[in-house]
């Protein structure tokens, strides 16, 4: 699990700092500085592995010698207080070799800060700790002026540029690093990705670590900034303070990204986050011991992988939620409805084939979850956009999302069904805008993208209001960024209709081929494109890339009126191949008079003609991140752009400049698009996934070009093209083992974890507060979205031995506690047993009782004796709260009073620690709104009794949060009971 880092911060002569001896230190140099008269050697420091100056063009070639540079930047600088340098430091992947990270950090320091004109020191450094581990990681100082050249052509610095100042540069520049290193990674075929968000917006709830070089105490004296050694092991030791005293903090992280992780993952991660041997150790044990981890045996590599009861509890949900609307019949478009939208599809000469209309009899069959698996290129937008029209005839409303915003354009301009981002949808709903109706149909394309906490909070959301979900996609495409693969897994459970019969392409054999690639058979696809002549080797990439875009340039002068576009694995492939492709319309004479513009990647040169590319959403010019088009007129304020899909689009540069060239593009964004031909630049990071997006974009052919350097031969190719980098879910494992299928699957869920910890640790008791006697005190119900089944009456003799059952395991498992004695396995086997009998009753049966005895757990023991009604009747009562927004509010709002008034008192009594422990309690149930918008909604007029002032314009959630000592101004126990 490769570590991001990158901070930035200036070197201040305000500070008592020297910009000299700050870039001896770095380069382990000696250098002389003028101003100080006096020299700075550190030529006995190790660890560095690589130092050079960069220079933008025109630039002095003597700025070159070090010392020669940063005495004329201390020269320039007269005031006492002047800003000399910045600074910027990265982490370097220690998976990689010296050389990869040197090269790694060099590409970025060039295209981010030299090509924009500053002048930067480049050092690596390649320390090994105490632990005997590298931690590579460069320091890069960075001149802050622009450079000017006067009459005589004698260069030097002009004014500080205000543009590098700004504070979402940085931002800015974590985020290009973060990609920058994915990239790289997955182009030199290492597993490890890295997140530059900071740790709060993933989520996680860890302290943010800088990396560090090792200290140097005479630092001090010489007026520099002493390496902040003992800042970061003080972070690291509070992190895993942080672990040890609750190991799901570290779970939440790890499974972020990846549903489930093995032995090697979970040590990295202990590494990062701990401080010496004995923390080490101490982490790791607290996670192997916490009742939220979850062991799911072997992988297919004989590997023990784990996951966390926090993935389970969001594959559960995800799972009954779409059961619940599988079962459900609630939008049924009928017979004449469905002709109609045929028809008038006719009428337009779309006529759907026998899957398309087997598709279509699908997802208009009135069931609330719909799923259709197609093959690239098999025509899934046509048929969704005849459904559209059966669901609008039939008074539906439908709507469309999608991961990526260029797929939600895709899926709109293919079916005409208005679409967003999910996340935009999901930001809607948080508002309380947007929400689902039973009357919506919600089309979700490319779904094989979304992650399952994603997937599960959508669905949810649907099956609480009666809304039906059609999921569309392929599971052999691109695969989700998040943790999971819930698309694939509910089309294993719930099947659906499938489209095998591609359309896209022409000529049958690349149908096929088409076929072969989605099947996992590349090597079948690669083979008959080699022998139609449509693969090409060239002895390096480099030649490689200059063939294909000699190929590319014929290709379009030969067809200008055909699409196409270039495709590769890198952005940084990307950029070449963009300035290659325009370098050949420009000799061409296809282009106008150039114009150099500002954009948010830095300066490019645009002309009337040029592809270009949109790289962010913006409503306003009906654009998205990924959207193509023609520049037909350019600024240095503003351009005129023609969209792909026929829409103009104007704007100023000062509003928006995300822009780039638009001739070449990565795999992630060509998903869902199609073009004439397809030019595509094979290299190392690809997979089967990219391989099958990449050769399946075209209706007429495609050249696939690769070096010798990359692939020494055809057969190496075919199996970097055909490697399997799917993602998993925690579910695959038990399926594979079912001995070892965990308690969540056998029914008994979160409510028994108790249990099971008290075994492993019998401190865990002595956490859980004294109210919390009962074995589900402390626990929440894990089903609490989807709809209820109908039940049947109360009194039968099937659900009442069924809830006596469960009672009666209760109460021995409670026996066994309060004499302090571990609880046997055949009891735990009793309750597993009892809790699927109750399930039997209705699918969320046994979660509604759970709930009940968790709220009332005085009705355990009468029910145990026989006595069950008033246990039924509680079993219902959750299950009416369970369905219904307004009855969830009621209850939300009575559980906030309670508490509130207990906290109140235990703070007017001094016992500050138990009342926290409420505000705690309060804090989480204010962030459970975040999954529950109708609540939400409702309590934003409940405010008062909720003691929110009427006037605040935040959420709800985000004022509850302030009230219970969670937000700012309230971290220091203020207002406590307020």
């Amino acid at each position: 699990m490769a570590i991001f880092h990158l901070s930035v911060k200036v070197i201040s002569r305000a500070a008592g700092r020297s910009a000299v001896a700050a870039a001896a230190y770095r380069s382990a140099d000696r250098l002389h500085d003028k101003r100080l008269d006096r020299a700075h050697d550190f030529t006995n420091k190790s660890g560095v592995v690589h130092s050079e100056v960069l220079l933008p063009e025109n630039t002095p070639d003597e700025w070159r010698d070090r010392e020669r540079l940063w005495n004329d930047v201390e020269a320039f600088e007269k005031r006492k207080d002047a800003q000399l340098s910045r600074e910027v430091e990265f982490a370097i992947p220690r998976e990689m070799n010296q050389q990869q990270g040197i090269d790694l950090g060099r590409d970025f320091v060039n295209r981010e800060f030299v090509d924009q004109g500053m002048i930067a020191d480049l050092n690596v450094h390649w320390d090994i700790g105490a632990d005997g581990l590298a931690k590579p990681h460069a320091h890069v100082m960075l001149t802050m002026r622009e450079i000017v050249v006067d009459e005589d052509g004698e260069a030097g610095f002009g004014t500080k540029v205000r543009d590098w100042n700004r504070t979402e540069l940085v931002e800015q520049w974590r985020e290009r690093w973060a990609d920058h290193v994915n990239e790289r990674l997955a182009e030199l075929d290492i597993d490890a990705r890295v997140d530059h968000r900071s740790l709060e917006a993933q989520g996680i709830e860890l302290e943010p670590q800088d990396k560090i070089g090792p200290a140097a105490s005479r630092m001090g004296a010489l007026g520099l900034e002493v390496e902040r050694i003992e800042e970061h092991r003080d972070i690291a030791r509070r992190n895993g303070e942080r672990i040890v005293a609750n190991p799901r903090v570290a779970l939440d992280a790890i499974t972020y990204g990846q549903a489930t992780f093995t032995n090697r993952d979970l040590a990295m991660f202990a590494h990062r986050h701990s401080d010496g041997r004995d923390q080490f150790d101490a982490v790791i044990n607290a996670v192997r011991s916490s009742p939220d981890l979850i062991a799911l045996g072997k992988d297919g590599r004989g590997e023990d992988r784990f996951t966390s009861r926090d993935m389970i509890d969001t594959e559960q949900l995800l799972y009954r939620a779409a059961e619940a609307m599988a079962a459900r019949e609630r939008h049924r478009v009928s017979n004449v409805d469905g002709a109609i939208a045929l028809a008038r599809a006719a009428k337009r000469g779309l006529l759907l084939t026998g899957e398309q209309r087997d598709a279509f009899a699908r997802v208009t069959d009135g069931r609330d979850l719909g799923i259709v698996v197609g093959y690239a290129g098999t025509g899934k937008s046509a048929m969704l956009g005849a459904a559209r029209e059966a669901w609008e005839i039939a008074g539906l409303k439908v709507r469309g999302a999608a991961l990526s915003g260029i797929a939600a354009e895709n899926l709109e301009g293919g079916s005409g069904i208005t679409s967003r981002t999910v996340a935009s949808l999901e930001h809607g709903w948080a508002k309380g805008c947007g929400l689902l109706t039973s009357r919506d149909v919600l089309v979700i394309d490319e779904a094989g993208m979304v992650g399952t906490r994603q997937m599960e909070r959508v669905l949810s959301h649907a099956a609480d209001v009666g809304a039906k979900v059609v999921l569309v996609g392929d599971p052999q495409q691109l695969q989700s960024i998040e943790a999971g693969a819930a698309f694939r897994a509910l089309h294993e459970q719930h099947g659906g209709a499938e489209i095998t019969e591609v359309r896209r392409q022409r000529e049958a054999w690349q149908r096929d081929a088409t076929r072969a690639l989605a099947t996992g058979r590349a090597g079948d696809a690669i083979r008959a494109y080699d022998e139609a002549g449509m693969v090409h080797v060239a002895e390096t990439r480099e030649v490689a890339r200059e063939e294909l875009i000699e190929r590319w340039d014929r290709d379009r002068q030969a067809r200008p009126a055909a699409s196409r576009i270039i495709l590769t694995h890198t952005n940084d492939e990307v950029r070449e191949l963009n300035v290659a492709a325009r370098d050949r319309m420009r000799t061409a004479g296809a282009l106008g008079d150039d114009v150099a513009v500002k954009t948010e990647r830095g300066e490019r040169v645009f002309a009337p003609g040029d592809r270009i590319m949109f790289l962010r959403n913006e409503r306003s010019l009906e654009v998205k991140n990924g959207t193509l088009g023609v520049v037909e007129q350019v600024s240095t304020r503003g351009m005129t752009v023609r969209t792909d899909g026929g829409r103009g689009a104007a704007f100023d540069l000062k509003d928006y400049a995300h822009v780039d060239h638009g001739y070449s593009a990565t795999f992630h964004k060509a998903q869902g698009m199609t073009v004439d031909r397809t030019h595509v630049l094979a290299t190392p990071g690809m997979d089967r996934h990219s391989a099958y997006v990449g050769l399946s974009r075209h209706r007429d052919g495609v050249s696939l070009h690769y070096g010798r350097d990359d692939f020494k031969h055809q057969g190496k190719l075919v199996r970097t093209l055909s490697r399997e980098r799917a993602k998993d879910m925690a579910a695959d494992y038990a399926k594979t083992d079912p001995a070892r299928a965990f308690a969540e699957r056998r029914g008994i869920s979160m409510r028994e974890r108790v249990v099971e910890a008290a075994k492993k640790l019998p401190e865990i008791a002595k956490q859980v507060p004294e109210k919390a006697r009962s074995i589900f005190a402390g626990f929440k119900p894990t089903v609490k979205r989807a709809s209820i089944e109908p039940r049947d009456t109360a009194r039968t003799d099937e659900t009442r031995r069924a809830v006596e059952r469960y009672a009666r395991a209760v109460v021995d498992i409670e026996q066994m506690r309060a004499q302090e004695l571990p609880v046997l396995r055949h009891q735990r086997d009793a309750l597993a047993r009892a809790g699927d009998a109750v399930g039997a009753i209705g699918s969320h049966a046994r979660g509604d009782l759970a709930s009940a005895f968790e709220r009332n757990p005085e009705l355990v023991a009468p029910a145990a004796q026989g006595n069950s009604q008033a246990a039924i009747r509680a079993m219902h009562r959750e299950a009416d709260i369970r369905i219904d927004p307004a009855k969830r509010a009621d209850r939300f709002v009575e559980d906030w009073q309670k508490l509130q008034q207990q906290r109140a008192s235990l703070s007017r009594t001094g016992e500050h620690d138990a009342a926290r422990k409420i505000g705690s309690h309060m804090g989480a149930m204010a962030k459970s709104l975040e999954r529950d918008a109708q609540v939400e909604s409702i309590l934003r007029g409940r405010k008062a009794s909720l003691g929110i002032d009427m006037r605040s314009a935040r959420s709800v959630g985000q004022d509850l949060a302030e009230i219970a000592g969670i937000g700012r101004g309230r971290s220091r126990g203020i207002g406590i009971g307020m």
